[in-house]
């Protein structure tokens, strides 16, 4: 995955939107599915097309607006997703200046049945706070992915862990501590982190936290 492991981060402010312009950059390309994240200026577009697989967009920053070819479908927000057809064309505008991450599934990916096809989902509304508890959920898996959402309550975290594959942290509200390789990292709403594979890594939550992780598995 190319990303930097070990600092905390931010998609949005690490791909600004360059002025009339739409700019891609691939972060991972293996067995199947790729990721990547997109830079729109505002009022940018890129042409609605079909696939037989399914796209995830998550916004990172600013306001998407998902269309076929002859009206808006949806507008995605920062923190939103949005899961595209299967062979309908779609096409992505910027409503105002945009970043979001684009993840292109396996046609064996399996979802949760929350999410539908063409509905836009705010990710952290999806799981509750529970008191001293942890809440999990798979959005998303095959044999070389997973996407999942969690929520800590405030003192609860996950002991230090090998992760199996790489994986890149999406935090959605709140503030945790991230242990990793021996130091501390704070993170907080709308910032990243990533894990290289088999990296010894901790997550204690400063207030009440949730993030999506998104893992990469051999």
């Amino acid at each position: 995955m190319k990303e930097t492991s070990g600092k905390v981060f931010s998609v949005a402010a690490d791909n600004p939107p360059v002025p009339g312009c739409t700019v891609s950059k691939s972060v991972y390309s293996e067995n199947g599915f790729d990721i990547a994240h997109f830079s729109m200026a505002k009022d940018t577009d890129i042409s609605a097309e079909s696939y037989t697989y399914t796209k995830l967009w998550l916004t990172d920053a600013g306001v998407l607006e998902a269309f076929d070819n002859n009206s808006s479908v949806n507008t995605v927000s920062e923190g939103q997703i949005f899961i595209t057809p299967t062979d309908t064309p779609i096409g992505a505008r910027a409503i105002t200046d945009c970043v979001y991450t684009e993840i292109a599934l396996r046609e064996d990916t399996e979802m949760n049945e929350i999410l539908k096809a063409g509905e836009v989902i705010t990710l952290k509304d999806l799981l509750p706070y529970q008191e001293e508890k942890i809440v999990n959920m798979d959005l998303i898996n095959n044999s070389h992915m997973k996407f999942v959402i969690m929520s800590f309550d405030k003192g609860t975290g996950l002991s230090e862990h090998a992760a199996p594959g790489e994986a890149l942290v999406f935090a959605l509200d709140g503030e945790a501590v991230i242990g990793y390789e021996g130091k501390e990292y704070h993170i907080k709403a709308g910032e990243n982190f990533k894990f290289d594979k088999s990296g010894k890594h901790y997550i204690k939550a400063a207030e009440k936290f949730k993030m999506a992780l998104l893992l990469t598995l051999d």
